[in-house]
């Protein structure tokens, strides 16, 4: 049977494995010299026990282009360890909602992470907050976070969707994008954004449909990010290390005449 019949990720295991792995720490550093450490459960079908390549650059980006953050609502999907959600928060998004599949391991290490980053987060308490979401269901307990008696109606949603490293996982890509329409905002200046790495080079393709299915709902697409790294995530893994080492960022928006504010 080919992988791509399945749903668990890049390495397949029977859905009764769980090695006792122990938990992991992983560090990111920021412009300004703090670190972000990020916990990560030691072993999750679901590949939370990573923090991939799209997840540490899409945080870089953030800080590079920091009027696209600032004072805006975010919501990340499939968070694993949370680090872009935590650093959009460290650089001022007004709300912050970072969601996993709801898996009290990976909510308790994301919380764990929030909390050691506290004293990095300005503004009240509650600026980030964690939930458990699953992708293409009714994401009311997300949406609750940012609703506004004052919003337009279908205006109502987050400024700025956050996915990082989640094209892998094909056949989610429909619940990825139905998940995008339910939660972006339909203000002009809302958007998506993807960064991810084919970390199977010879899936890229499989991988990069998700944008052709984003555009069969309507939405804009566009690549604003490419860089290419030292060497690829998971060395001596198949296929070209080319594709293998390049992380890219594309930005999903609302056309003009689905916008309301």
């Amino acid at each position: 049977m080919d992988d791509e019949d399945f749903d668990t990720g890049i390495f397949q295991e029977p859905a009764d494995f769980a090695p006792p792995k122990p938990p992991t720490l992983q560090k990111h550093l920021l412009k300004s010299g703090d670190e972000v450490p990020i916990h990560l459960v030691g072993y999750n079908l679901r590949e939370g026990h990573y923090l991939w390549n799209g997840a540490r650059w899409i945080s870089t980006w953030f800080e590079e282009n920091l009027s696209e953050i600032k004072d805006r609502t975010v919501f990340e999907l499939g968070a694993g360890g949370g680090l872009p959600s935590i650093v959009a928060a460290i650089l001022g998004a007004k709300k912050v909602v970072v969601t996993d599949y709801p898996d009290e391991d990976l909510l308790v290490m994301i919380r764990k992470n929030i909390g050691e980053s506290d004293a990095l987060i300005p503004g009240p308490k509650d600026r980030i907050v964690c939930e458990g979401y699953e992708w293409g269901v009714d994401p009311s307990n997300v949406l609750q976070h940012v609703k506004s008696s004052e919003s337009a109606k279908g205006a109502e949603g987050f400024d700025v969707l956050v996915l990082a490293d989640l094209l892998f996982k094909h056949p989610q890509h429909e619940n990825m994008v139905k998940t995008i329409e339910m939660t972006l905002s339909r203000k002009r200046d809302s958007k998506a954004l993807v960064f991810f790495t084919s970390y199977r080079p010879w899936l890229q393709q499989a991988d990069l449909a998700f944008f052709d299915r984003a555009r069969d709902h309507g939405f804009l697409v566009e690549k604003i990010f490419e860089q290419r790294l030292e060497k690829p995530m998971f060395e001596n893994d198949p296929g070209d290390l080319e594709i293998q080492k390049l992380c890219t960022g594309w930005k999903i928006w609302w056309p003009e005449d689905k916008c309301v504010a």
